[in-house]
């Protein structure tokens, strides 16, 4: 059991669970759990439900898993598992508890081998360890969901950017590449309301406002991406989360416009492993 570890991947809206088998550098058939979450509920209805999708993966295998990797989006004390999270419109009853403790007592498993990484770092050492940027030695990664998540790599392994509240524009990278931004940005233009990407991809693709916000948003990730690369100067970006769904209403004008900035085609590839890119990184970087 020692190779079977548990990586969870914990996100704005989200977590998923899977037993990752570190020996195979895959996950574990039938054993992952998904389920979404109410990031503004009390601190006891959220790492209950993160809990109960822990249990669930768990109980789907023989025995216990080695150990329990948490994937999860700052700011935090990863270390000692204390969520620092305050003002960013998600998890705001999580401010300071240590909820490594609290899963710990909640699962009766031994908080020594519950550990907290940075989501971002998880997601870009998962494509590193199996998936779309495997063999290169210098790569960035960028999670876009309900936050902006940034990763570089060094010698294999992957090490966070912090760079979602770069300044940016007329505010910090977060204010426009997330789905905060998507939300805001509809709303001024289209006056209507929407819960996410998704929502707009499915419910609003004839509104007139609809191939306009992801331009725009395509200029703004280029022009982030273009920041980023001039500070790490990699050979390549690998995107994931839940907005890099929508890649057909915006990749490739991506690509266009930050080749039009760098003056040569930079390659931007999208996770092979998706969802699972977080969860094996997770796993493997113990």
């Amino acid at each position: 059991m020692e190779k079977i570890v548990l990586g969870v991947d914990i996100g704005g809206s989200h977590i998923t669970a899977a037993l990752i088998d570190l020996e195979k550098k895959k996950e574990i058939s039938k054993t992952r759990f998904r389920a979404r979450l109410n990031a503004h509920a009390s601190a006891a209805e959220i790492i209950g439900a993160w809990a109960l999708t822990i249990e669930n993966a768990i109980g789907k295998y023989a025995g216990m898993p080695a150990w329990i990797s948490i994937a999860m989006p700052g700011p935090m004390d990863y270390k000692n598992g204390i969520c620092l999270i305050k003002d960013q419109d998600k998890y705001e009853s999580l401010y300071k508890v240590n909820i490594k403790e609290k899963l710990a007592q909640r699962l009766n498993f031994p908080a020594a081998k519950i550990s907290f990484r940075n989501d971002a770092v998880c997601f870009l050492q998962g494509e590193i360890f199996s998936g779309s940027i495997k063999g290169l030695d210098k790569a960035i990664g960028l999670t876009l969901g309900t936050g902006l998540g940034t990763a570089h790599m060094i010698d294999g392994k992957a090490f966070d950017s912090d760079l979602w509240k770069m300044p940016f524009l007329k505010g910090i990278a977060e204010d426009y590449i997330s789905t905060r931004w998507f939300v805001t940005r509809f709303e001024e233009l289209a006056e209507v309301k929407i819960k996410d990407v998704k929502d707009l991809v499915e419910n609003h693709r004839d509104s007139p406002y609809f191939r306009s916000i992801f331009i725009e948003f395509s200029m703004n990730l280029a022009k982030f991406i273009y920041k980023f690369v001039r500070k790490k100067m990699p050979l390549a970006a690998v995107i994931g989360g839940n907005i890099a769904q929508a890649e057909a209403f915006f990749l490739d004008d991506t690509r266009k416009y930050l080749a039009q900035m760098m003056g040569y085609s930079f390659p931007i590839k999208r996770s092979t492993l998706g969802e699972k890119a977080t969860l094996i990184g997770a796993g493997s970087c113990l």
